[in-house]
């Protein structure tokens, strides 16, 4: 896991004419001890896990892992967009469960991918609205997410009051497929993050997020319109979560009204574990996805060992809380 607001810091030519001094390769450099740590503690996990449980290295639990990893995988790819600009969305779990049961009831009366379409465009005009306030009217993203999240979450009962099981064969294949052992929304996700890699690394776009959060005025003064690019920001949630509602609603084969609550904790939670700091400007795509497989790793080992799920939620609590004091911690000392 690397930082793009990381530097290389080079030493003045001459410094060592004698060319003694050992030096360090430059992706090692750049790699931290945090991260080397969440690595090991995700090592540990595996290896525990290995052999106190013969159920963890079935070819059933390891597709199931991956299936489960792809909702907050999506949703801390989107969330990540956004804490870059130091910014937060707390809608995202709202606009899961109004793009899932959206996409599990349009699907009834339309052709499959029109209706996914609609959903995920549903989704994207929920962070266009975020994205509004936040850029335009200057609300704190905070207000302004925790208010959408409440409005989703009552539209979604507006759409319907019960839940939707979905008849379309096309659409149940959709999270429920599977290429070889690896699902096919696992697949999507992989392709989205890669995609989310070369936005945020290789395109103007990308570098302005980054430079948003790290100093807003500084992007204003350089000509960027900060305003634009904010909202791109929530949409590119939007979007996300959208995807993952419909996916989500696939996998399962009933979309709930409720069922996207509390996914965004885990989303904030995997971006700052990843080494995404809340204050933006600093984060990335690799670390979002260690995060996302930490969490999984959590969530499956509790399950395994039965252990109850409100057990489950006191326990990530904890390691989320830790994981937090961890990364404030390296980032008052970088």
């Amino acid at each position: 896991m690397t930082d793009q607001s990381a530097t290389t810091l080079e030493k003045p030519p001459g410094q060592d004419p004698a060319g003694t001094e050992k030096k360090t390769p430059a992706v090692l450099g750049r790699i931290r001890p945090t991260n080397l740590v969440f690595f090991a503690v995700a090592v540990i996990f595996v290896v525990v896990a290995a052999l106190t449980n013969d159920s963890f290295f079935t070819t059933d639990n390891l597709t199931n892992i991956l299936s489960q990893m792809v909702t907050t995988g999506l949703l801390s790819l989107g969330m990540l967009m956004v804490i870059l600009t130091g910014g937060i969305d707390l809608s995202v779990g709202a606009i899961v469960s109004l793009t899932g049961i959206m996409s599990a009831g349009l699907v009834a009366g339309m052709p499959l991918p029109l209706a996914i379409l609609l959903a995920i465009l549903v989704g994207a005009g929920c962070g266009i609205v975020n994205g509004i306030l936040v850029a335009h009217f200057r609300m704190a993203p905070f207000v302004v997410t925790l208010a959408a999240m409440t409005a989703f979450g009552g539209l979604t009962y507006v759409y319907s009051k019960v839940p939707i099981t979905p008849d379309n064969l096309g659409f149940l294949t959709l999270g429920a497929k599977n290429i070889g052992v690896i699902p096919l929304s696992a697949i999507i996700t992989v392709v989205l993050f890669g995609l989310g890699w070369i936005f945020l690394n290789r395109t103007a776009a990308g570098r302005a997020l980054l430079g948003i959060g790290g100093n807003e005025e500084a992007v204003r003064l350089a000509g960027v319109n900060v305003r634009n690019y904010l909202i791109l920001a929530y949409v590119i949630s939007g979007v996300c979560a959208g995807i993952a509602g419909v996916i989500l609603a696939s996998r399962v084969g009933i979309a709930q009204p409720n069922v996207g609550s509390g996914f965004e904790l885990d989303a904030i939670a995997a971006c700052v574990i990843g080494g995404a700091a809340l204050s933006g400007g600093r984060g990335t795509i690799g670390g979002a996805l260690g995060g996302v497989v930490l969490l999984g790793l959590i969530d499956n080992l509790l399950s395994l060992y039965d252990v109850e799920s409100y057990w489950q939620q006191v326990l990530k609590g904890v390691i989320i809380a830790v994981a937090i004091l961890v990364r404030r911690r390296e980032q008052r000392g970088a």
